[in-house]
C-alpha cells in the first residue's frame, strides 16, 4: 500500500469505486481480443513457432521423442520454487513503478502497480512491437486520471534502469563464470553489452539537455511540445536520492529472473549440465536482452534460439538437454504468464476502462484529461 495519501484513496487506502470518465475509449479500442485477430500479431505468432519447429527437426543432435521424458523427469517441487521466485519479482517490479510514479507526481499503491504490471505482461507476451507497455499507460490513465505522456515517461525510465541492470549484471555474472578463459561467442555478447550500455547513457545526456531545443529548431505544434515535457517529467522526475533504491530494486527484479533458470536447472539434473548461479545469471540476462526485440511477443523464437545456443555452444550443454532447460524456462516464464494474467485480464476491472469520476477527481485535487492537454481518446 502506498506510504502517502493515494489518488482517490478512501480512509482504508483502497482505490475509490470507479466509474466510466473517459466515454470516447471504449472497451473494444483497449481490448487485447481485438489485438489477437490482427494478421500481424498472428504472423509474428506463427512464423517464430514454425521456425524453431523445422530447426529442432531438421537440425542433427535434437531428438524430440526424447523431449517428454527429459522434462517429465524434472523435480516439481524445484519446478514450484522456479516459479515462486520469478513471481516474486512482479511485486518488485510494482513498488519500482509505484515509487518512480511517484516522483512524477502520481500516487498509486504497490497493489494497483504490480496488477496493471501483469496485465501489460500478458499483452506483450502475445502482442508483438512491446504494445503491453503501452497498454500499461493506458490501464493507468483509464484508471487514474494521470497524463499518458508523463506515465510513458516513467516507463520508458523504468526501461532504462532494466537495460542497466541486466548489461552490468551480465557482464559481472559472465566475469565471474569466464575467469578461467572466455569464448568468442562471450566477448561478442560483451561487446555487444558495452554498446547498449553507451547508447544508452548517450541518450538520456541528448534527452536532458537537448530534447526541448531539438524541438523548439523544428516547426511542431505546441501541443506536442507540451506533450513532450510530461514525458520529460516521468523520465526525470527521480531525484538522485532515490536512484540507489531504485537501483537495488532493480538488480533484484533481475536476480529472480536469473534464480528462476537456476532452479529450473536444478530441477531437471542433468548430470553433465554444470551451468551454476553465475551461469544461469549470465544466460538468462543476455537471453533477456533479446527479448526487447519488438518483432516477435516475448521474443519468442530470439529467446529461444539464444539460450539453447549459449547453453550449447559456451556450456557445452548437450543439445536436447539445453532444449529441455529452454522449454521448461519459458513455460515458467510466457506459457504461465498467458494462462494466469488470462484470468486476471478477465476478473480484474481495470481493464475495463473504468476510471475516476471527474467531479470525483476535482474534490481530490487532481487534474482532468482536458486540463492535463491529454487527448482524451
Amino acid at each position: 500500500m502506498s506510504g502517502g495519501p493515494s489518488r482517490g484513496a478512501r480512509s482504508g487506502g483502497e482505490a475509490t469505486p470507479l466509474v466510466p470518465a473517459v466515454p470516447d475509449v471504449s472497451a473494444e479500442q483497449i481490448s487485447l481480443g481485438r489485438r489477437l485477430r490482427q494478421p500481424r500479431t498472428l504472423v509474428s505468432i506463427l512464423v517464430p513457432v514454425l521456425v524453431l519447429v523445422l530447426l529442432a527437426v531438421s537440425l542433427p543432435g535434437f531428438k524430440l521423442d526424447k523431449l517428454p521424458g527429459l522434462i517429465l523427469g524434472a523435480n516439481p517441487w524445484l519446478l514450484l520454487a522456479a516459479l515462486a521466485v520469478y513471481y516474486a519479482g512482479f511485486p518488485l517490479r510494482g513498488l519500482r513503478w509505484r515509487l518512480i510514479l511517484r516522483a512524477a507526481s502520481t500516487e498509486v499503491s504497490t497493489r494497483d502497480s504490480t496488477e496493471i504490471i501483469y496485465i501489460s505482461w500478458l499483452v506483450n507476451c502475445v502482442v508483438p512491437a512491446k504494445l503491453g507497455d503501452i497498454y500499461r499507460g493506458w490501464l493507468l490513465r483509464l484508471n487514474f486520471l494521470v497524463s499518458l505522456s508523463r506515465t510513458l515517461g516513467t516507463i520508458f525510465i523504468e526501461r532504462i534502469f532494466d537495460l542497466f541492470a541486466i548489461v552490468l549484471l551480465g557482464l559481472a555474472a559472465g566475469l565471474w563464470s569466464f575467469r578461467a578463459g572466455m569464448p568468442r561467442e562471450v566477448q561478442i555478447i560483451f561487446g555487444l553489452g558495452f554498446v547498449v550500455i553507451a547508447l544508452l547513457a548517450v541518450g538520456l545526456f541528448t534527452l536532458r539537455n537537448f530534447g526541448r531545443r531539438l524541438l523548439t529548431v523544428f516547426p511542431v505544434p505546441a501541443r506536442v511540445v507540451s506533450l513532450y515535457e510530461r514525458f520529460e517529467e516521468g523520465v526525470f522526475g527521480i531525484g538522485t536520492r532515490q536512484v540507489p533504491v531504485l537501483g537495488i530494486l532493480t538488480g533484484l527484479i533481475w536476480a529472480t529472473e536469473a534464480a528462476r533458470l537456476y532452479l529450473v536447472v536444478l530441477a531437471l539434473g542433468f548430470p553433465d549440465v554444470r551451468l551454476g548461479m553465475s551461469g544461469a545469471a549470465f544466460v538468462a540476462l543476455a537471453a533477456s536482452l533479446l527479448t526487447a526485440i519488438p518483432l516477435t511477443p516475448a521474443g519468442l523464437g530470439f529467446v529461444e534460439g539464444a539460450v539453447v545456443g549459449l547453453l550449447t555452444a559456451v556450456y557445452g550443454v548437450p543439445s536436447n538437454e539445453a532444449l529441455a532447460i529452454t522449454v521448461v524456462d519459458r513455460a515458467i516464464s510466457v506459457l504461465s504468464v498467458i494462462a494466469l494474467g488470462s484470468v486476471v485480464y478477465v476478473l480484474s476491472p481495470k481493464t475495463k476502462g473504468r476510471t475516476l469520476d471527474p467531479a470525483s477527481s476535482a474534490t481530490n485535487g487532481l487534474p482532468s484529461p482536458a486540463a492535463d492537454g491529454e487527448p482524451s481518446a
